[in-house]
């Protein structure tokens, strides 16, 4: 692109911009009693410069991408632009689905690896397993592939085949499959299984389209096997969809309760949800968060603990309670823009105080509200609430009158944060990919079998000795460098860990996770706490029924 080029485009492309955000923006500039005009060519003149004398050369396209996100900086840290491909991977995962061959994979050693066929998926349904290595996509050979390359050759239109070579630990010769696309489902709700007799367990991982529709199924199913009590897990999980948020809290609040509000300056940007038609509201529940719990996360947990419905544990939540409003953008991407705040039915706000231009510093310390910190040059407080001896907002539950702590993020009834599944020599593990890696090669050279079912499993496998001072060489051939002292300390762990690839290598993920839970020890607390949790259930419902009584 020439300079004099640029030089007529850049006021034309904001002056565009100016108009298409409705009038509001346009008003607002000319109540300023001056013209946004002389900074728009201010912003001409840098932008000129920086093309034309920089030391290095300059891509126009890239100097605009990095001023709208410097402006966005400025404002909030949940205001973003996001560039058309990542827009597109972004739709995909809130979607709930693609179409592909239906595998997740790792790199290693420059060879793509099948880490799981995903259940019902079109790779699963031929035969292909954990552990294989695709070696040829179409005839081409597979080695040194990049992530984004994986995507763009197995992924595509819906019947459309591709044809890939697999090599497998244990078979003499490579073996040919073509794989016919299909939708697949990214599961919101990847595990649901009962922990013990009367006790339910759901994990939860995001919030996309067809949340609610897999936790009912997830619900109704327990409920089959028994289910009287229920935990709840949102450790982790991000958010999503607002109108999901809404929904899977509406399955467990009775009619009429309010579920969260938004306050926003616009049009049509505050609002109210309420609760219509709950399907479970009878049995007592355990939710689990933790730092990493964002947004819709902290719409159901906080809706469930102001109203005294069930017990919130874990740690206190991310504290991301920004409304943003989605603007798709010609280029293919989108501006993700503020446009109102979330609060809890009992006022809390749900975002935690922030300084403008310090995003770095606001994710370093999720989970930590500072109420003296000021949110986007002004101070943004939770609706009517006093403040404790630390400044922190304190409300009232909705039925029993407990005070609950806002200031940001959703604080937990029982703190369990110190409580871990994962040492640091276990994380490494496990983020390494080493206990899959070398359960595979176990596997192929037939050291181990088990003919039995996953319940036998449960109760009957345990790892040796023998496997344990195998999974230690594999490592030290491997390079992987620990303390002997951390590795003979952590030896539960470490057997656990084995024993759950193994289940993952034979029947999948769902039993690989089950494994993993039934030893967290937040888990093993969430259950030693339903019994409190049934008792405020009781008591909210004594105290319903006693207002409607009065009514």
């Amino acid at each position: 692109m020439t300079r004099r080029r640029l030089s007529f485009l850049i006021p034309a492309l904001l002056f565009a911009l100016t108009l298409s955000v409705g009038g509001v923006f346009l008003k607002d500039v000319l109540a300023t009693g001056r013209s946004i005009y002389s900074d728009l060519a201010l912003f001409n003149r840098v932008l000129n410069l920086v093309s034309t004398y920089y030391v290095e050369p300059t891509e126009p396209d890239s100097l605009i991408h990095s001023a709208i996100r410097g402006m966005l900086e400025d404002l909030d840290p949940h205001s973003n632009y996001i560039h058309p491909k990542r827009f597109s991977r972004m739709e995909e995962r809130n979607r709930g689905s693609y179409s592909g061959v239906g595998i997740s994979f790792s790199i290693r050693d420059g060879w793509l690896t099948v880490i799981s066929p995903l259940e019902g998926g079109p790779s699963e349904k031929l035969g292909i397993c954990t552990g294989d290595i695709i070696t040829h996509i179409e005839g081409k050979s597979a080695r040194g592939i990049k992530e984004q390359e994986v995507f763009e050759k197995l992924r595509g239109e819906r019947g459309t085949p591709v044809h890939v070579t697999i090599r497998r630990g244990g078979e003499p010769a490579p073996l040919e499959f073509d794989i016919v696309r299909d939708d697949i489902l990214i599961q919101s709700v990847p595990a649901a299984f009962m922990l013990e007799p009367g006790i339910g367990y759901i994990r939860m991982s995001r919030f996309s389209a067809t949340t609610s529709d897999e936790l009912e199924e997830a619900l109704q199913a327990l409920e089959a096997d028994g289910m009287e009590k229920l935990i709840l897990d949102l450790r982790g999980n991000s958010g999503g969809y607002l109108n999901q948020a809404v929904a899977v809290t509406d399955k467990f609040l009775t009619a009429g309760k309010k579920i969260v509000y938004t306050k926003g300056r616009i049009f049509g940007s505050s609002e109210e949800y309420y609760a219509t038609d709950s399907t479970h509201p009878d049995f007592p529940m355990v939710v689990l968060i933790n730092r990493g719990s964002a947004s819709a996360s902290e719409i159901v947990s906080g809706a469930i603990q102001d109203w005294d419905r069930g017990i919130v544990a874990g740690h206190t939540s991310f504290g991301k309670g920004l409304v943003q409003r989605q603007y798709p953008l010609p280029n293919g991407g989108a501006l993700l823009l503020t446009v109102a705040r979330y609060y809890t039915p009992s006022g809390r706000l749900i975002q935690r105080p922030y300084e403008a231009g310090e995003r770095e510093e606001y994710y370093r310390h999720a989970g930590q509200a500072d109420p003296s910190a000021a949110a986007s040059g002004e101070e943004v407080s939770d609706d009517a609430a006093p403040v404790d001896s630390a400044g922190q907002p304190v409300h009232s539950t909705m039925l029993q009158g407990r005070g609950v702590s806002g200031g940001g993020g959703i604080t937990p009834d029982v703190d369990i944060q110190a409580l871990s599944i994962y040492s640091r020599i276990n994380s490494r593990l496990i983020m390494d990919r080493k206990y899959f890696y070398y359960i595979n090669m176990v596997l192929a050279e037939k050291k181990i079998r088990w003919d039995g079912t996953f319940e036998d499993y449960l109760t009957q496998f345990a790892v040796d000795d023998e496997m344990i001072d195998g999974f230690r060489g594999f490592l030290e051939a491997d390079s992987f460098t620990f303390e002997p002292d951390s590795f003979d300390a952590h030896g539960d762990e470490l057997r656990r860990g084995i024993r759950a690839e193994l289940a993952h290598h034979i029947w999948g993920d769902h039993e690989r996770y089950q494994i993993v839970i039934l030893d967290d020890p937040a888990i093993r607390r969430a259950v030693e706490l339903l019994p409190q949790a049934e008792a405020m259930l009781v008591e909210s419902m004594r105290i319903e029924q006693q207002r409607a009584a009065k009514d």
